[in-house]
């Protein structure tokens, strides 16, 4: 990757090429014809993340280690006189700190509502769908003086998903350049250059760049209002002109700051920061005085402050007045001084070097200060604040205030009625926030357009088109699969831990996940959408969360804010003991879905059949965390009238929501949840895809986990593709889960759970819940099989058909010398163990000691 500074043969970066003059006309001319494919594509927002990321990254530790790539950067930002090192560090730690991908996240979340605002999503309660668009072709035209702007206005036209040219000034050193040309270097997906140009191009040639607006669908121009005037001239009709003109901004004091010394120097360092260059700088402060006595006193101790301070924040070299802002200084003192001695109504106070300034002055009116550590006091009651500022409302920017808590909105309220678009704390006027608002408007909302799409009804069951999308791959090469131990061993980010699960312990030990609260939402939203495919009606279903809460267990929480999102109604019941309770609150409050574990379910209609029987109202169940067997899907459909049995998630404690049914996936066949993972199913044996229609190795990579990222995990869970389309139309690829290749236990030979379920299915035609229990005596292992009395064949012709269709069971069991002992038990429902925490049943009950 190249830092240096671009060659003056080539200044002009086009799509990931250095072009001369001629090149960059003819790119120009040929426009018209390639634009079209160019807007056809989506900025890959991915990319984009990962290599600001990348750059944010090399910038911060580089400036660290004083690298010689950082020392390019260092070296082209002082090539302009006003910016010394100091200076120049400052500028690239503050577009590192914007660059960061947490910062670009968060500014898409406040701006544009999510990480996927180009995807239409259905608006709740509505059949339409709704979504942000980039405007198209965005050119921005930044100033010379800051600039970090013109890089970062790129971002945020890349953000907003457009085609961006950077019309740079050709009098500055080619900082953009620089760096827009490191973040196309670092993007390792190549996927980026197509959407970032910049052009050095002499305003006085900006004839040479008639092809360019004339395409243009928005420009974002920077400068006063005749510079605005001059580019909207050439926007076409219809291009949306953004512009970030001058603001003025001012500061004000209560009556009870007034001797408040750390308030005064405060304002003091706002008004030396940076020559009060920036729209932020206060150029007045108003201050709650009753006269003018009173204000001139304050301004005389106000200057003592200011002078203090001031020495204390030398100028950096290049940062003097010129010839012409001297000449405005000096007029503006010269003037006060002036009104002093005909009216008494000013005053000023000048260090005897003239390093700064304070001119009072006994009309509230704003004024515009000659900047350089100048600043203006005036007087200003509460009741004079909107009339006062009113005249200058569309230039008005920041009001820094400094009032006593109990007076802080009914002044804030004032100020920003006046027109002011932000309040400060004074003394960091010039700061501000990651996401925030600029000049009062989103530039992502500023840079973008609000699409909507009316649909038909075939898609009432779809949330997002991107359901409708085939998924894109976003492994990074060499990415090394991930196993439990893996997982476990992953160090969580402390700043983004923030919500702590454990699973249930059905399989093991229970273990601990970790999201931040934007992945947890991220992965709700999405497990709602797979819950609404799979037939939840917001509109008209009345549900009952049966899952099971507490002692850190993610189950009823989960589907808590899975049906908020939905904004369905719902009975937050949890799978309590009190059976007779569920089926009192279901029957008086007329509720016609249940959502649980299939062994609390099972229980829930055995114990209450006869009045759940006679009610007759529930007409839909979700189940989650386990199989529900075909045998108990019958006995819902024919004896309780439920019209629709499906899974409500199917998801794993480590990687979150994993897939979810439509109504043609039977049995356990299940779609991809594509909104947020993506999945390889791997071969059994060997680390490559597994062929088609075989069973493999389910891998899933989380796409919303910032907080341990989960790439390329195996779950423990087999399963294989379903070929074909589903006639759902989704894009989503289905799987079939064929269970855990983790179920395996040792008594002392290796045997697996699933091999017993699927042998007394399969030859004995049994579907209910199968349970073992593994003990010792002695040498000797101990292997008893649970099944459900009434339900199952009896014990021995139970055994018999595991013992027959299972060579090494057998083997064990049979020999001369048995190494195991087989036993099978019929029992009640209730009789089976079940996880306290989750209701879950408990496949494997290992009694030994080790």
């Amino acid at each position: 990757m190249s830092w240096q500074r671009p060659d003056p043969a080539t200044p002009h970066l086009w799509q990931g090429e250095w072009l001369d003059d001629a090149a960059l006309d003819t790119r120009l001319a040929a426009l018209v014809e390639a634009l079209p494919a160019d807007l056809a594509r989506p900025v890959p927002q991915e990319a984009l993340l990962r290599a600001a990321d990348a750059l944010s990254t090399r910038i911060a530790e580089g400036a660290g280690r004083d690298e010689d790539t950082v020392a390019a950067l260092l070296a082209t930002l002082q090539e302009d006189p006003a910016t010394d090192e100091s200076d120049a560090r400052g500028m690239l730690a503050t577009l590192a700190a914007h660059l960061a991908r947490e910062a670009l996240e968060t500014k898409l979340r406040r701006e544009l509502g999510g990480l996927e605002p180009h995807t239409p999503r259905r608006i709740d309660g509505d059949d339409a769908f709704e979504a942000w668009a980039p405007l198209g072709l965005l050119v921005h035209v930044a100033p010379g003086n800051v600039p970090t702007v013109a890089p970062l206005s790129v971002i945020e036209g890349l953000l907003a998903g457009n085609l961006n040219v950077l019309k740079a000034s050709s009098h500055v050193p080619p900082f953009a350049q620089q760096i827009l040309a490191a973040l196309v270097a670092l993007d390792d997906s190549g996927t980026l250059a197509p959407f970032i140009s910049v052009v050095a191009v002499p305003s006085r040639e900006i004839d040479r760049l008639a092809p360019l607006f004339a395409l243009a669908d928005g420009i974002a121009v920077w400068g006063g209002e005749a510079a605005v005037a001059a580019i909207a001239d050439l926007a076409p009709a219809g291009c949306r002109v953004v512009d970030w003109g001058h603001k003025i901004s001012f500061a004000y004091l209560a009556a009870e700051c007034l001797d408040d010394e750390a308030v005064l120097e405060a304002a003091a360092h706002d008004a030396c920061l940076i020559e009060q260059q920036a729209c932020s700088s206060p150029q007045t402060l108003y201050v709650e005085v009753a006269d003018r006595e009173a204000l001139f006193a304050f301004a005389e101790r106000f200057a003592g402050v200011l002078a203090r301070v001031s020495a204390g924040m030398p100028r950096s070299a290049g940062a003097e007045p010129g010839r012409q802002e001297w000449a405005d200084i000096t007029t503006a003192v010269l003037l006060a001084d002036l009104e002093s001695a005909y009216s008494g109504a000013t005053r000023s106070f000048v260090a005897p070097d003239r390093s700064w300034r304070v001119l009072a002055e006994d009309n509230p009116a704003l004024r515009a200060s000659p900047l350089f550590r100048t600043l203006w006091i005036k007087p200003m009651q509460p009741a004079r604040i909107v009339d006062t500022l009113r005249p200058m409302r569309r230039w008005l920017q920041t009001a820094g205030l400094a009032a006593p808590v109990a007076r802080l909105a009914g002044l804030s309220t004032r100020l920003i009625a006046a027109g002011a678009s932000r309040v400060a704390r004074i003394g960091e006027q010039l700061g501000g926030y990651v996401g925030g608002p600029h000049d009062g408007v989103y530039a992502l909302q500023r840079y973008s357009r609000r699409i909507s799409l009316e649909l038909p009804a075939a898609v009432r069951g779809v949330s997002s088109l991107a359901e409708l999308v085939p998924p894109v791959s976003p492994l990074r090469p060499g990415t090394p699969l991930l196993d439990k131990a893996g997982f476990m061993a992953l160090a969580a980010d402390p700043a983004r831990a923030q919500l702590f699960f454990r699973s249930g312990g059905s399989s093991g030990d229970p273990k601990m996940s970790v999201f931040s609260w934007a992945d947890y939402h991220a992965q709700m939203r999405a497990a709602a959408d797979g819950l609404r495919a799979a037939g939840l009606d917001p509109a008209r279903d009345r549900a009952v969360n049966l899952f099971f809460a507490g002692h850190l267990y993610g189950g009823f929480i989960s589907f808590w804010s899975i049906l908020e999102q939905l904004g369905v109604a719902q009975l937050p019941m949890s799978g309590v003991d009190d059976l007779g309770e569920v089926a009192d609150a279901i029957i008086r409050l007329k509720a016609d879905t249940l959502l649980g574990m299939p062994f609390y379910i099972d229980r829930l209609f055995t114990a209450e059949a006869e009045r759940l029987r006679a009610y007759g109202g529930i007409r839909k169940v979700f189940f989650g965390g386990e199989h529900m067997s075909a045998a108990l899907r019958r006995r819902l459909a024919e004896e309780f009238g439920v019209e629709v049995i499906r899974a409500a998630s199917y998801g794993s404690n480590d990687a979150g929501p994993l897939g979810y049914q439509c109504p043609h996936c039977e049995g356990s066949v299940y779609h991809v949840l594509t909104q947020s993972q993506y999945l390889e199913i791997l071969d059994m044996d060997e680390d490559r895809p597994a062929a088609e229609g075989e069973p493999g190795r389910l891998v899933f990579t989380s796409l919303h986990r910032a907080s341990v990222p989960v790439e390329r995990y195996e779950i423990g869970d087999m399963g294989r593709a379903v070929p074909g389309p589903c006639p759902c139309g989704r894009a989503a690829p289905r799987f079939e889960l064929l269970g855990r290749y983790g179920d395996l236990f040792r008594a002392p030979a290796f045997f697996n759970y699933s091999r017993f379920v699927r042998t007394l299915a399969e030859e004995g035609g049994y579907a209910g819940p199968v349970q073992l229990e593994i003990g010792e005596d002695g040498r000797l292992s101990r292997i008893k099989v649970r099944l459900l009395d009434g339900a199952a064949p009896p014990a021995d012709a139970a055994r018999a058909l595991l013992l027959a269709h299972d060579p090494d069971l057998r083997h064990f069991v049979e020999d001369g010398d048995p190494l195991t002992a087989l036993e099978v038990e019929l029992v009640a429902l209730e009789s089976f163990v079940a996880t306290p925490v989750t209701g879950k049943l408990k496949s494997i009950v290992d009694l030994r000691r080790n």
